[in-house]
């Protein structure tokens, strides 16, 4: 069965052009025209993949990624005319995945999404283990010494990443292109928001992280 995208966006040209490529590629579309029917839509019908508008009448786009992670962990590509950073990182502290602003190419939407549905299919079947952090692959679950710590499908990808090649240092683009697929210019704040976000769950104290070391001028790894 093809993959269903649910995407959020009120104004009905650009769901059209979305509607038209995605289909064109072989998934199957559901279209809210806000954040209210979306929500309903995903309860009802829920999605693979959800692409949601920042600026929509009643249930904006942050709301609905807010809502959205209560009960889903699909993932989710912000699309917004905003691109100041604060809108950004706000997506990504909430719960998204991704992060493209208006005006866009259709066709970069379409490898995001196709880039997200092949990472997040990715069942191994394998544990991961690194120090008192175990993650298994098949069930998505992160624990450390024990005790559950939620993730979201981006700080899973993330992590995965990390754990398979502890002690090696990834570059930012690294990581992005092994997590989400090929890295676009202005992605850089993403991998930060994640990364920080991912100290913030699993570090003691995430000023002084002993998990995920920043190597300077060069970028992240898991220590040993």
């Amino acid at each position: 069965m093809s993959a269903a995208i649910l995407i959020a966006e009120d104004d009905a040209d650009i769901r059209g052009l979305l509607r038209l490529y995605l289909e064109g590629e072989g998934y199957r579309v559901l279209e809210a025209e806000d954040g209210a029917q979306a929500l309903e839509l995903a309860r009802e019908d829920p999605p693979d993949m959800a692409i949601l508008d920042i600026m929509m009448p009643g249930m904006n786009g942050f709301e609905l990624t807010r809502a959205l992670r209560k009960f889903s962990d699909v993932p989710i590509l912000i699309l917004s005319a905003k691109s100041q950073d604060n809108d950004k990182i706000l997506g990504l502290n909430l719960g998204a995945d991704d992060y493209i602003a208006k005006p866009f190419n259709p066709v970069e939407i379409v490898a995001r999404v196709k880039a997200q549905l092949r990472r997040a299919a990715r069942t191994t079947g394998d544990v991961l283990q690194v120090r008192d952090l175990s993650l298994d692959t098949a069930s998505f679950q992160l624990t450390k010494g024990g005790e559950a710590i939620l993730l979201t499908p981006m700080e899973y990808k993330i992590l995965a990443l990390l754990m398979r090649s502890p002690g090696r240092i990834f570059t930012k683009i690294q990581l992005y292109e092994g997590a989400v697929g090929p890295y676009f210019e202005g992605d850089d704040n993403t991998m930060m928001v994640h990364i920080s976000k991912l100290r913030d769950k699993i570090e003691d104290d995430p000023k002084n992280p002993r998990y995920i070391i920043t190597v300077r001028g060069l970028g992240y790894k898991l220590e040993k």
